[in-house]
Formats: structure tokens, C-alpha cells, sequence
């Protein structure tokens, strides 16, 4: 049974056959989340091994107000989006002494390192330095009656804080930096298990693709990249929530690499066609790659590069790559579909 067949039968009755088709086939579709990709930003990544990448240009990331609050909790929305401020000693990292990378809450860029952070005193995480000083944008904040130099993350806009002219050697400088705006990744051993969204059409036929893969763990279809909190199977098909199905996958990097990971995903769709894939049309069935790590990002974008450059392809790639967001895990009878019902791939040759 295909999914349209599985949908008419079972959501309408056979004589819904027309209403299926209206269903699946809205005369609009939801924009996508990122819906800034005419202009980009040139920023240093993280490559496999924790270092810094050359500059490399990136889409800039703007989204709605209502996307942003379905991505950050209440707190982080007040700080990066309306730059406010969280009260001294409050915030979850002022006080953090551990070892690790420090990234941008709303599109997970590399921001700040543990072994630039110093007790300033004033309750907020300071910094001398940041990790790369492409990746931080400064506007003149003259709110209160003051001029400060405010701060933010160059990729999102991100309000994180501001920098002064009284930080120790060598820069002499301070980021005073709000802990909401920021993400924390401690170092150490690699974790056993890495995740990654992947978005290629229906996600029963990836899900599927994937679960065949050594070195896969397990695969559960869901919902991502949307503005709605809890999304069901039926708010994503009225392509008003701008979600996309999605597979979670869960690797052992022991045994394959996220590069390997990553031309499975090439070949079981077409990255080309925008907002479809194959007779599946609609933001709810665009290419996507939502990362978990920071070193995924720069995997995924050398990975697209490559693909273009090959010749493959007759038009540019059109797959979303953005930090993972809220992940819905999808329906019961939505999981292991084709591995329950022993249905054939739906690929379109």
C-alpha cells in the first residue's frame, strides 16, 4: 500500500478520493523556516576534528517570530530576540568551569572556547576572545543613556551581550555574554551514539533507506523545522506549520562516518527539486539535514559542495541545513512502516 493509497483508504473512506487529493495537494505551501537564502555570511565552522574551518560563505538565517519561539524557551527568546537581559548570577553558565566549545542557541555557530573564559566578576560568562571574529557581528547599543558595543551572532542576529574595553591579556577585551544565548558542549570522548535529521520526501521510504545501513542504531520518523509545538501528523499535512518529515537517525560514528551517512542520503532522493520530492510536493517534503554537532554542519556543506561540483545534478541543491531544532516523533503506525506492512520502496525512478 502507498502512502496516498494508505491515506485515502484510511483518513477518508474510499469515496474520499477527491478530498485526499485536495489534503495532499494544498494550492500554497508554508515557507520555509530559513527564508533568508539570498544573502549569506562568511564564517569559520568546525571540521571533523574540532578545528576551525577556512571562511566559508553560509545562507544567513532569518525566521519569523513565531519560528523562534517554537525553537527557544521563553528566556532565550527575550535575550536573542529582543535583547534583553538575564540578571547576574543567574544564568546557567556564569559559573560553568568545565572544559568545552560554546555555540550560538539559535543556529548552533561556534562562538566561544572554555580556555577564553575568565572570572570577571559581574555575574555573566566573560570571554577575551572569541573563537573565530567572523562569527561575531557588533552594532552601537545606545539604549539607557549609554554607547556600548553590542554584540551577536553574524549567521541568526542572535542578541548574545556586549564587549568592553576591560578584559585581561592579550585582547584586553571582555564579552559579557548573556548564558541564554548560548549552547555548551563539553569536551571528552566522543559520545557512542550520534543523531542527524535527515528530510528526502516520505519518510517511511527513508526511514527505510536508512534502517539498512551498518552502523544505523535505530531510525524514528517524526516531525522537524516547523512552528508548532507538538505537531501531529495532521498539522503537517495542512502545510500551515512549516514542518518536514524527517528521520531521526542514530549512528555509531565508530563504524560509519557522517560523510558515509551522508551520501546515502544523496542518493536516495533528488536535492535539486525545491519544496517536493517525487510526486510528493510541499515544504513537508523538502530535502533537509537538521545537525546535532557543530562538526556536522561543515561535513554537510564540503558534502552539497562536492555533489554540485560533480556535474550530477542538473539544477543547484536545494536542501536545508540548520541546527535541529524541536524534533516530534511521528505516529505509532508511522514507525518501521514499510518494515511492518512489507510494502515496496516508493521511490519514483
Amino acid at each position: 500500500m502507498t502512502k496516498r493509497t494508505f491515506l485515502t483508504t484510511t483518513l477518508f473512506g474510499g469515496a474520499g478520493i477527491l478530498a485526499a487529493a485536495n489534503f495532499l495537494r494544498p494550492s500554497k505551501t508554508f515557507p520555509a523556516m530559513n527564508t533568508d537564502t539570498a544573502s549569506s555570511v562568511t564564517v569559520r565552522l568546525l571540521d571533523e576534528t574540532g578545528g576551525l574551518t577556512a571562511p566559508l560563505p553560509v545562507p544567513h538565517v532569518a525566521m519569523s517570530d513565531e519560528a523562534w519561539q517554537a525553537r527557544l524557551t521563553k528566556e532565550q527568546y527575550t535575550v536573542t530576540r529582543t535583547h534583553g537581559t538575564e540578571r547576574a548570577f543567574c544564568g546557567i553558565f556564569h559559573d560553568n568551569h568545565k572544559q568545552g566549545l560554546y555555540t550560538c542557541i539559535g543556529c548552533g555557530l561556534p562562538l566561544f572556547r572554555s580556555d577564553a573564559k575568565f572570572e570577571s566578576g559581574t555575574g555573566w560568562p566573560s570571554f577575551f576572545q572569541p573563537v573565530a571574529k567572523e562569527n561575531i557581528g557588533s552594532t552601537s547599543d545606545t539604549s539607557y543613556g549609554m554607547t556600548r558595543t553590542e554584540i551577536h551572532c553574524v549567521r541568526c542576529d542572535s542578541h548574545l551581550g556586549h564587549v568592553f574595553e576591560d578584559g585581561p591579556a592579550p585582547s584586553g577585551l571582555r564579552y559579557c555574554i548573556n548564558s541564554a544565548a548560548l549552547d555548551f558542549r563539553e569536551d571528552g570522548a566522543k559520545p557512542a551514539r550520534e543523531k542527524a535529521l535527515f528530510g528526502a520526501g516520505c519518510f517511511w521510504h527513508v526511514e527505510a533507506e536508512f534502517a539498512k545501513v551498518p552502523g544505523v542504531t535505530n531510525t524514528r520518523a517524526g516531525y522537524a523545522g516547523g512552528i508548532k509545538k507538538n505537531a501531529t501528523y495532521e498539522d503537517v499535512c495542512s502545510h500551515k506549520t512549516g514542518h518536514a518529515e524527517v528521520v531521526e537517525v542514530e549512528y555509531d560514528p565508530a563504524k560509519l562516518t557522517f560523510a558515509a551517512l551522508l551520501n546515502v542520503f544523496w542518493e536516495m532522493h533528488d536535492p535539486s527539486t525545491a519544496q517536493r520530492n517525487g510526486p510528493d510536493t510541499g515544504g513537508q517534503y523538502r530535502s533537509a539535514i537538521f545537525f546535532t554537532r557543530p562538526e556536522q554542519e561543515a561535513v554537510a556543506r564540503a558534502s552539497a559542495a562536492h555533489l554540485e561540483q560533480n556535474g550530477k545534478l542538473l539544477s543547484p541543491i536545494t536542501t536545508e541545513i540548520s541546527l535541529a531544532g524541536p524534533f516530534y516523533v511521528a505516529e505509532e503506525y508511522h514507525q518501521k512502516y514499510y518494515a511492518k506492512h512489507g510494502a515496496g520502496s516508493c521511490r519514483i525512478p
